[in-house]
Parts: C-alpha cells; structure tokens; sequence
C-alpha cells in the first residue's frame, strides 16, 4: 500500500509543493504545540493545584481575543500579502510558548503563587490570542487564492489535515521534552524553537506577495518561480487592489452564501472543543493514576484521535472524492456515535476506540465546512472568507471548554451524552439546510 501523501492534489502549477509545504509546516506547529499544551495542562493543574476550571478559563480568553482578532489579519492580509502575516502569526505563538514556559517553570517550583501563576500564563496566552490568530486565515487564502473550484476541497482538506498530523507528533513528542529542570514546562520552550525554525523557513521560501511592494518584488521571493502562474497572478491582482482600495472588504459571517457554513462550523467546533478539553480529566479521574502517570495515557488517546483524523483527510477524502455536502453530512453522524462510545466506555481501550471514531467524523466534516464556505465566495473574497472561518473556529473556544468542564462536574459523561445529541441535531440541519446540500458544480466562481 503506498504511503499517504499529505501535499498530492493540494499542490499545482500554480502552488508549488514546496510552497505548499511551508504553509502546512507553519499550522503544524501551531496545532502540535496547542495540543501538547492541552494534554499537560490538566497534570500542571492539579500539581500547582488549581482548579479545573481555571484551565478553561486560560483557553477560553485567548478563544475571545482569537475571535474578534482573526477577521483583522485577513484583512491585513489582503493588503499585506498571506506571507507576512504567516510571520506575525507565528511570531506570536513563540512569544507566546515561551513566556507560558517561563510562567509555569516559575509556578512549579514555587517562585509564583498558583494564582499569580494563572495570572500570568493567562496573560501570556492571550498574545497568541492576539496575534496568533494571523497565521491561519493568511494560510488559507494563501492556498485558496492559488487553486481552482476543484482542486480547493482537497487542497483546504490537505492543509487542514495539518492539525490533524499535528495532534499527533504534539502529544507524541510532550513528554520526551519533560525533563529535569524544566519539568512540565519543557514542552512550551521547544514548541518556541521549533516555531523559530518554521518562522525562518516562511520567510525564506514563500514569495514576497506584499501587493504594496513594486510589482517585480511581489512576483519573486527566496526559492519562488521567475514568472508566477495565471491564479497567482489573479490573486496578487485582487490583493493590490484591495491595497489601492485601502479598505478591502470585510466578509460577515452573516453574509448569506456563508451563514449556514457558518453555523454548522460554530456547533461542531463548539461541540468538539467542549468534549475535547474533558478528556484529561477523564482519564485521570477515571482511569486512576495521579496526574503525572497518567500523561501516557492522555497522549495515546490523543494519537489515536489524530490518526483517525489522518485517515479520513488523507485517504478517504482523495480516495472516495468526497464534496463538502458529504463530508460535513457523514463527518457529523461517526462523530455523534464516537462522541456516544466515549460515554459508554469504561476503560482505557475504549476511550482510545470511541475517541479516534468522534475524530474521524471531525476530520470529515470540518474541512466540509472549510471548502463549503471557501467555494461559495469568489476568488477576489477568498481572505474575507478565511478570516470569518478562523473567526468562527476561536469563537468555539470562548464559552464551550468551560461548559464542557462544567458539566463535567455535575457527571463524567454527561458532556459526552450532550454533545452526541447536539450532533445528532446537526446532522439533521446538513441533510436538510439548502446551502449545505449544494454541491460545488453548482456555485459560480467569480
């Protein structure tokens, strides 16, 4: 069997896979060293001893200031070319990693009371809030500006199976980099690095696509083809336009071809981060073992998770040609069941089952959603509409972790119970809802 190839179909003429690689590279890293912060933070808790809550909390304000600061870059983007705010977003995830790093160094070794430790990690992670939040809608219409109608579903999948990889060597490589003295924290300081190495590897290989740069440099870069292609040139077009504008139009998430996108994203974004943030304290409340031991554990079902997501993006989507109505329609059932199967589940094999399964059904239906509201705005919209999806995905992020641990208090599973229902209702709303059964031979590319 050949081995699955992340970059086939996402790479064209008009996006070299080399390109396409540093792009995918930058959200890797940011996705691999979220979620390695997402599987110790609930060890680091209960070692500094805060509450549960707190770590909702910590992620919920950096969400809110995702939220509001993700349609700002996407605008920037258009009139600063994708490739700098690629830059600014992952100038702000080292930032960001490395002074968490040095708050929860502090923490564990007493120099800072649990609270004040909170207060300052909480700070911290907000500048990834801020200014993270960049990196990803100017990856997006990065890849969606150079691709046509129907090369974009595989190509936007592809791109996020990033997270889906990064979710993997995240939790996969945390706990090699818990070592004396850094402990804990030690994974937060080489994510910085690894950041670092991806920050210069953006600014050596993608062309400078500044619309306000003269024309000659916005066609050449480190590494960049003398001559760009037609739909580079078409993207780079609407980008100094927008410059010229000055005001390059804002696409609201209440715009009519892209609500209903907008809407399935929010619910099985919100659902998803709300089942997700519990899964470290299932498994250490469940499972037994104190919160150090249990890091393994968290880390193989998290693996698992991202393989399963691995497989739908790499292999299923490409293999079975799914459209976005599909993905988002069947995405959403097998996410329901696992979502169930982890209620159900009692031990450890279980969990790692019904979590892989719930993630499947995510890595189906979340690049559904992408590609859907990505194919249903022209060509010259494409930052508008990546900027009001990255908005949407933090917006998931700002009150669902701390209902998901809420409920968690109350039961175990009742989170599970809920969410699987709430799913189920959205599967009813992508068989039913007009605008998600339309399928992309149908829309009109301007």
């Amino acid at each position: 069997m050949q081995t699955p190839n992340p970059f086939a179909g996402a790479a064209s003429a008009s996006l070299p896979r080399r390109e396409f690689a540093v792009v995918f590279m930058a959200l890797l890293t940011v996705a691999a060293g979220n979620t390695a912060l997402q599987t110790v933070l609930p060890a680091i808790a209960r070692v500094i001893h805060l509450p549960d809550m707190m770590v909702a909390v910590i992620f919920s304000f950096s969400a809110l200031l995702w939220t509001f600061s993700a349609p700002y870059w996407a605008r920037q983007s258009d009139v600063r070319g994708r490739r700098r705010l690629m830059l600014v977003g992952s100038m702000g995830f080292l930032v960001s990693m490395t002074g968490c790093g040095i708050a929860i160094y502090a923490g564990l070794n007493g120099w800072l009371a649990p609270i004040a430790t909170f207060a300052v990690f909480a700070a911290l992670r907000s500048l990834f809030g801020i200014f993270g939040s960049a990196a990803n809608p100017a990856a997006q219409a990065y890849v969606a500006g150079r691709t046509n109608e129907q090369d974009r579903t595989a190509a936007l999948s592809s791109l996020s199976s990033a997270f889906g990889l990064g979710t993997i060597i995240g939790p996969a490589i945390a706990p090699l980099f818990i070592l004396a003295p850094l402990g804990l924290s030690g994974p937060m300081f080489a994510f910085a690095g690894i950041a670092l190495l991806v920050m210069v590897a953006v600014a050596r290989i993608l062309p400078d696509d500044d619309p306000t740069h003269r024309p000659g440099n916005a066609q050449m870069g480190s590494g960049a083809p003398s001559s760009e292609p037609n739909l580079a040139g078409a993207a780079t077009g609407a980008n100094v336009s927008a410059a010229a504008a000055g005001r390059p139009k804002r696409l609201s998430v209440k715009d009519s071809r892209i609500a209903p996108f907008m809407i399935f994203g929010f619910v099985s974004g919100s659902v998803q981060a709300a089942s997700g943030q519990t899964v470290g304290f299932l498994v250490i409340d469940t499972l037994g073992g104190d919160a150090l031991g249990s890091q393994h554990s968290i880390a193989l079902i998290f693996m698992a998770g991202a393989f399963s997501t691995l497989l739908a993006q790499w292999v299923l989507i490409p293999q079975l040609r799914l459209t976005p109505p599909a993905l988002m329609r069947w995405g959403t059932v097998i996410a329901a069941i696992g979502t169930a199967g982890i209620a159900l589940s009692g031990n450890l094999y279980g969990l790692v089952l019904a979590f892989a399964l719930m993630s499947m059904g995510y890595g189906l239906a979340r690049p559904g959603f992408t590609a859907g509201a990505s194919i249903a705005v022209s060509r010259a919209e494409q930052g508008g509409v990546a900027g009001a999806v990255t908005s949407v995905n933090g917006s998931c992020f700002v009150f669902a972790p701390a209902v998901g641990i809420g409920l968690y208090q109350f039961s175990h599973t009742l989170t599970y119970w809920l969410s699987a229902g709430a799913l189920a209702c959205l599967a009813v709303y992508a068989f039913t809802q007009p605008a998600l059964r339309r399928e992309p031979s149908d829309h009109v590319e301007n």
